[in-house]
């Protein structure tokens, strides 16, 4: 028998498959890996359960608008002046766009700073995880508890507000994709805003003002209208201005437009303004992240 077909000895055949593993190999350490639909249903458990788990940290994602909504929609009175349209309910409108943005954006870059600080992003990284897993287990969480905040806001405007549900079709659509559209954007902005905070004891402190001063120009407090030019025109370059008309297109009569700064809900305009930043947030994203902290 020829030499070069004798069985190599065991440590040099694994060492082999190792090798293989690492090049590609579908018998080697790679090929025995879960996908990355597999890998990121995995991780995305373990993002939900870390939700659900942490009562604290669900709270404190969710309590805030919550509170909003509540507190100031029991306060304020009245109809929007030139409509028949209760302020109460543009405002409970705004708060659940704010809320959208309060789970996508803040809860996940103070939650990305958090994991940062620690050390567990640059152990996973140092795992044989397929790197998309984390950031589709962030996603499956983020729409997740997007979906739970929206419908508890929904229903809370419903039940003691007087906010409709009884709509049609096609405005129960419109909500989807303004959630859908809106959440995203939040989410990869929040994922690129993260490479600016320091540490985890800094991220509520450097997200919160930002998402404050965003919810007062952006037609969530006051109506939309009623704000400065400047400060309708500074709020259209961001996603939660088009969330909040976008949510208010979906719960207000269309007599309300008579009071919108275009005179229409513009709902092409939104779509494109929010894919845009999902786009602009997904480059952003790929050239800030680091699985290493950096210097600063």
């Amino acid at each position: 028998m020829s030499h070069d077909l004798a069985p190599a000895p065991r440590g040099v055949r694994e060492a082999r498959e190792v090798s293989g593993g690492v090049r590609g190999d579908p018998g080697g350490v790679r090929g025995r890996l879960p996908g990355l639909w597999a890998a990121t249903a995995a991780r995305a458990r373990v993002e939900l359960l870390s939700v659900f788990r942490n009562r604290q940290a669900l709270v404190f994602t969710m309590l805030l608008p919550v509170l909003l909504l509540v507190v100031l929609a029991s306060v304020f009175t009245g109809d929007v002046a030139g409509t028949s349209v209760p302020f109460r309910q543009v405002f409970i409108a705004g708060v659940v766009a704010a809320g959208m943005m309060s789970v996508a954006f803040s809860g996940l870059a103070i939650n990305l700073a958090l994991e940062r600080d620690s050390g567990l992003v640059r152990r996973l990284a140092a795992t044989p995880m397929r790197r998309g897993a984390y950031f589709g287990g962030k996603v499956a969480k983020v729409v997740v508890t997007t979906l739970l905040e929206t419908a508890v806001l929904i229903v809370l405007g419903a039940l003691f507000f007087r906010l409709p549900l009884g709509l049609s079709a096609q405005r129960w659509f419109t909500l989807a994709w303004v959630l859908v559209l809106g959440s995203a954007a939040c989410a990869l902005l929040a994922i690129a805003y993260s490479w600016l905070i320091p540490n985890g004891r800094t991220a509520a402190a450097m997200v919160t003002p930002p998402f404050l001063v965003l919810q007062f120009i952006s037609g969530v407090f006051f109506p939309y209208s009623q704000l400065p030019l400047w400060m309708r025109t500074l709020a259209a370059f961001f996603p939660l201005k088009w969330m909040a008309q976008g949510v208010r297109s979906v719960f207000l009569p269309g007599s309300f437009t008579a009071v919108e700064p275009a005179g229409s809900w513009e709902h092409g305009r939104t779509a494109l303004v929010l894919a845009l930043w999902c786009a602009a947030g997904l480059v952003f994203s790929l050239l800030t992240f680091r699985w290493r902290d950096q210097p600063r």
